[in-house]
């Protein structure tokens, strides 16, 4: 029961590191609402486009990996333009 808790509380820890220094430290908060959008859309990246080191290079949504002939590289904009989301798109 101990180390459950202790890998839960690194996961929390490690998970505002990642928020705070990937996004928050970038961003100038307006308003309550502004914070909230910023931070649902960081979670959407997080959970759908950042790619973890535990997860094998993935994302915990996975991916397909898209070869080549699908078409040229394309960059998504997320997060504001903070971060991005690449994916093959047919010419």
């Amino acid at each position: 029961m101990i180390t459950l808790l202790f890998r839960t509380a690194a996961s929390v820890i490690k998970s505002r590191q990642a928020l705070v220094l990937e996004n928050l430290d970038h961003v100038i908060v307006r308003s309550e609402k502004h914070l909230l959008r910023v931070l649902r859309e960081y979670v959407r990246y997080y959970h759908e486009s950042r790619t973890h080191l535990g997860l094998g290079k993935d994302c915990p949504k996975a991916r397909p990996v898209e070869p080549p002939h699908l078409g040229v590289i394309r960059a998504e904009p997320m997060v504001g333009g903070l971060h991005h989301r690449y994916f093959r798109q047919a010419a």
